[in-house]
């Protein structure tokens, strides 16, 4: 039976930090947070999950007519001392994908502590300051947290019958292994789920940056925060209906249903064109 995990080399670490993120959240942000250090770190690819256990490899994704196959797979940045882990949500057999991310991760890599990215959709509009928070599994590292701002006092259990969030549970099991961490949040404005938003990319990625020491020049974000906000200054003097209710949500007014699907719908769709 072949091993799951498999090794492509053998980087060496010192005593790391894992970053993680999965696919299909709200903008991409965490895949986005990921590409961007593995760009900027030089990353390299070392080990991988075999896929087939865990997706319904029948039902591949196609996007932009291109088969996309599920995908698992960690990076060494050992100059920095920085494991990151890029997947494709698991289907199926949760706990035994965790557990196979966390042999990688504490028994060979021998990482101290962990960070999962992750985003969620909000109500706001995109001009405003985004938002910018965490759970964390431990007691000490919320203490360490604390000048960051970013904790809240919220308690939540999963309803019964429910299942917990992805993040929640890779973050109990790194618990159950003695791995402290936390979940990092930020809320992407509604009409941005299905584009990228940088403005949350660089609040994810300023955090780690501090926090880790990456020493990382995050300027061409700045630029990019601009290049979409100039986009859709542009949809805004095309589009009536879109200004005001981009408006109104600057204002603090809440949007109809009808108001909010035709300002995602067509936000995503002159977004789409200018790409073209």
């Amino acid at each position: 039976m072949t091993d799951p995990v498999q090794f492509s080399s053998r980087p060496e670490f010192r005593d790391p930090i894992l970053v993680t993120a999965w696919s299909m959240d709200a903008a991409g942000l965490g895949w986005s947070v990921i590409d961007y250090l593995v760009g900027k770190l030089g990353g390299q690819p070392f080990c991988h999950i075999e896929p087939v256990d865990f997706f319904p490899l029948g039902g591949v994704t196609i996007d932009n007519d291109l088969v996309q196959f599920p995908e698992s797979r960690f990076y060494a940045c050992p100059e920095k001392d920085l494991v990151l882990f890029q997947s494709t949500p698991p289907s199926h057999e949760w706990y035994r994908f965790m557990n196979l991310v966390l042999d990688v991760a504490r028994d060979y890599c021998h990482v101290r502590e962990l960070f999962t990215v992750g985003s969620m959709v909000a109500l706001g509009p995109h001009s405003a300051p985004r938002q910018f928070f965490a759970t964390v599994s431990s007691l000490e590292l919320k203490e360490e947290l604390a000048p960051y701002g970013l904790t809240r006092e919220v308690n939540y259990e999963t309803p019964p019958g429910g299942r917990p969030t992805l993040n929640s549970f890779f973050l109990w099991a790194a618990r159950r292994r003695n791995i402290p961490g936390a979940n990092l949040w930020v809320p992407v404005p509604f009409y941005l789920v299905s584009s990228d938003d940088p403005a949350a990319c660089k609040k994810v990625l300023e955090f780690l940056n501090h926090r880790l020491g990456l020493g990382l020049d995050l300027s061409d974000l700045d630029e990019e925060v601009r290049s979409l906000d100039e986009r859709i200054d542009r949809i805004r003097a095309s589009s009536p209906d879109v200004d005001r209710y981009i408006r109104k949500l600057e204002n603090s007014e809440g949007l109809t249903e009808g108001e909010g699907e035709k300002l995602a719908r067509e936000v995503e769709e002159l977004l789409s064109e200018g790409e073209g």
